[in-house]
């Protein structure tokens, strides 16, 4: 369509649209060219077909020494880290980027060029700042700032996602132990909701965790509910949430529930026998439904959650009695786990009371006991009712309120049994006369006969009891265990 200029227009100016579109096209390009640092433009299927004359004295840089080795070459073949694959293909330009390279650092921009039919036909890249770290200092280093506590806030979210126990963490050899870890293993590649059965204090709180971090969900959060430890009167809220304002004192935004706040995760129900009837069918809606409506609102929340429930008390006794939901009970009933009770499994009581003791050790920052063999027979002899929690409570007390670096069966027996005198140190066997030939004797023969005679005295001074010498000897019981296997003669001077 024909224009009408102003009388003073110059002949030379186009009279028409697509003419004078060309012409500031072309003025644009031009302009562009001298005042970047450098301009290249790449076809569609990727290959540089131009560059300004400013962007050839990068060329050396990048290892070219001509523009004919350069221009004809796939643009992702001769600028390393380039981005224009991305505007080619996306069409959307790239305003503003650091790009990095073995040429340095430049602060570029990348445009996609069209046809007539809006297809995209090629890119123009442009280097607007050659070396923009000192020009743009302050800059740059807020943008290394800011990245640096993205990071970190992302290693504390993974941090506080990160489940405490694993599988591996719960401790035993013994067959009842190696059962249920087996059970775990299978059922953590399920989905399904699992119910953990158990006397109080078996683990099965540490069972719950480490299910979850064996799961597909290891990586979204456990979150979990001790029901008997929430009021009645605040579950409601406490499970589903509350809807901005629902109740005088309530938050004015709301506060999410405890399935909202495990989507994706684990919600462990801890004492799900403690659970108020009243409250029961809406959990079981959650579990059949995985929708949430928060208290006060008529808004329905789609949630992805895995349960997994804990009880110490008869489930099924408790629905005969009619204090508990049958259909309930059957949906927490899909994949059961007996933790089995601490005197069905006394062969780990050995391997428990070490772990135990190194924890007990960290936390009060005192030097961690050693246990006597007649300790661990008199440990293994007990019934232990409150399980392990009842283990370390005692440990822990013994540990405490005992002056001796060894702890025997006296010690645990208490009141007046407890050892108050440091045990008289283990007489130590005269060192024998070396003569001259035998102090010059090879160092491999000497270091070897000190080994043996410090193995036979941590064995004597402990009982025989091989973890307890390892800890004095201040080496792992793999290396004494190796030791043993080169010097049987001294399995029988371990009492």
């Amino acid at each position: 369509m024909p224009l009408s200029p102003p009388s003073a227009t110059p002949l030379d100016i186009p009279q028409d649209v697509d003419g004078l579109l060309r012409l500031a096209a072309q003025s644009m390009f031009d302009v562009l060219a001298r005042s970047t640092e450098g301009m290249m433009v790449v076809d569609r299927n990727h290959r540089v077909v131009w560059i300004s004359d400013g962007y050839k004295r990068f060329l050396p840089a990048l290892g070219f020494t001509d523009e004919h080795e350069f221009v004809g070459k796939r643009v992702e073949d001769v600028v390393p880290n380039t981005q224009m694959l991305q505007v080619l293909e996306t069409g959307k330009p790239v305003l503003v980027d650091l790009l990095t390279n073995k040429a340095g650092t430049f602060l570029v921009s990348r445009l996609p060029l069209r046809n007539d039919a809006g297809e995209v036909i090629g890119a123009l890249g442009l280097v607007l700042l050659d070396h923009p770290e000192t020009t743009m200092q302050p800059l740059i280093q807020k943008f290394a700032r800011m990245e640096q506590e993205l990071e970190d806030t992302r290693r504390q979210l993974a941090a506080q996602r990160r489940p405490k126990y694993t599988i591996a963490s719960f401790i035993g050899t013994s067959p009842a132990a190696l059962e249920v870890k087996r059970q775990a293993r299978r059922v953590a590649q399920t989905d399904s909701t699992v119910l953990l059965l158990g006397e109080t204090g078996t683990g099965k709180e540490l069972m719950a965790h480490a299910i979850h971090s064996a799961s597909r969900r290891a990586h979204r959060p456990l979150v979990g509910v001790n029901i008997a430890a929430v009021p009645e009167t605040l579950l409601e809220a406490e499970f589903f949430g509350v809807a901005p304002g629902a109740y005088t004192g309530a938050d004015r935004k709301g506060r999410d529930g405890k399935f909202k706040l495990a989507d994706g995760g684990t919600l462990f129900l801890d004492e799900i026998g403690d659970m108020p009837l009243a409250l029961q069918s809406k959990l079981l809606r959650v579990l059949q439904e995985q929708e949430v409506e928060p208290l006060g609102s008529n808004t329905v929340l789609r949630v992805d959650v895995r349960v997994i429930a804990a009880t110490s008390r008869d489930l099924a006794a408790m629905v005969a009695a009619g204090q508990f939901r049958a259909d309930l009970y059957y949906r927490l009933n899909v994949l059961p786990i007996r933790v089995p009770a601490l005197r069905e499994r006394l062969d780990d009581i050995e391997a428990l009371a070490e772990a135990l003791g190194e924890d007990i050790a960290r936390r009060s920052g005192m030097p961690q006991k050693l246990l006597s063999p007649d300790a661990i027979e008199w440990l293994m002899q007990q019934s232990w009712p409150g399980n392990i929690r009842e283990l370390r409570n005692t440990l822990e007390q013994v540990s405490l309120m005992s002056d001796d670096m060894q702890l025997t069966a006296a010690t645990f027996q208490g009141g007046s049994a407890l050892p108050t005198s440091v045990p008289a140190p283990v007489p130590q066997p005269a060192a024998p006369v070396m003569t001259t030939a035998q102090a010059v004797a090879p160092l491999p023969e000497l270091i070897e006969a000190l080994e043996r005679d410090a193995i036979a005295r941590a064995l004597q001074a402990t009982g025989g009891n091989r973890m307890a010498a390892a800890r004095l000897l201040q080496i792992s019981r793999a290396s004494l265990y190796e030791r043993l296997a080169r010097w049987p003669e001294l399995e029988g001077k371990e009492a």
